[in-house]
């Protein structure tokens, strides 16, 4: 039985999402960049709806393997949750796809669907979190999430002495301890 083209069709699109078509991606762009047919493409993804959703779903499992590996084996507490997701948006491999990917998710709810499925458990604040605690959170979450975007676009890209000290001041944010 031939092994399956899915996993290298779908490292494919990561590559042209990250490219300078990022904003086009296309069966055709992702077809000729995994060196696959269109129609072989189409057997795994029949439209280019199927495609994205399922770019957004690698791209959010990938995001999930950093953030669970930056995580360890400690106690998924919300604030080792979102130390993690910090983390991770600081750093990620594949940045500027992620951004490419999140861009199309501001117009197709299945793709927001599909970031908010693998997202929001990592980053749900349990009911009786105090409201300034609350506060910090959403702000560290919020101030990654521009990192990670300035960083993605290429505008204002901090300097690279700047990244470690933008990050620890984002961590800095979090609250030590949890709720619960």
């Amino acid at each position: 039985m031939r092994e399956s083209q899915r996993p290298r069709i779908l490292e494919a699109g990561l590559r042209v999402a990250a490219g300078n078509q990022g904003a086009a991606i296309t069966l055709d762009a992702v077809a000729s960049e995994a060196g696959v047919t269109k129609p072989g493409l189409m057997y795994h993804f029949p439209n280019r709806d199927a495609l994205m959703v399922a770019l957004v779903e690698y791209a959010a499992c990938q995001l999930e393997g950093r953030m669970a590996e930056l995580l360890g084996k400690g106690r998924a507490t919300v604030t080792a949750r979102y130390r993690s997701y910090v983390q991770a948006a600081a750093d990620g491999q594949n940045m500027r796809a992620e951004w490419a990917l999140w861009f199309h998710s501001a117009y197709k709810a299945e793709l927001q669907e599909a970031w908010a499925r693998h997202l929001e458990p990592w980053l749900d604040i349990p009911d009786g979190t105090p409201p300034e605690q609350r506060a910090r959170l959403a702000t560290a979450r919020l101030a990654a999430d521009g990192f990670w975007a300035a960083q993605a676009s290429g505008v204002s890209t901090p300097e690279p002495a700047e990244r470690a000290l933008i990050l620890a001041s984002i961590l800095d944010l979090i609250p030590e301890g949890d709720p619960q």
